[in-house]
């Protein structure tokens, strides 16, 4: 009986538009993040002295 449920939730797919909306969401975050992560460093060079130009 228990292999059963364990071939059943194995055969479970999300729909195609929530499998793509967590693809969307991750992507934004990561990139987001990316956004963040060089804005600090940014932050710091600059407050070490360095400029862009």
């Amino acid at each position: 009986m228990d292999s059963k449920r364990i071939v059943e939730s194995a055969e479970y797919k999300p729909p195609l538009w929530q499998r793509l909306g967590w693809m969307v969401m991750i992507y934004v975050g990561s990139v987001a993040a990316l956004g963040v992560f060089a804005m600090l460093i940014r932050l710091f060079m600059q407050a070490a002295g360095m400029r862009s130009h």
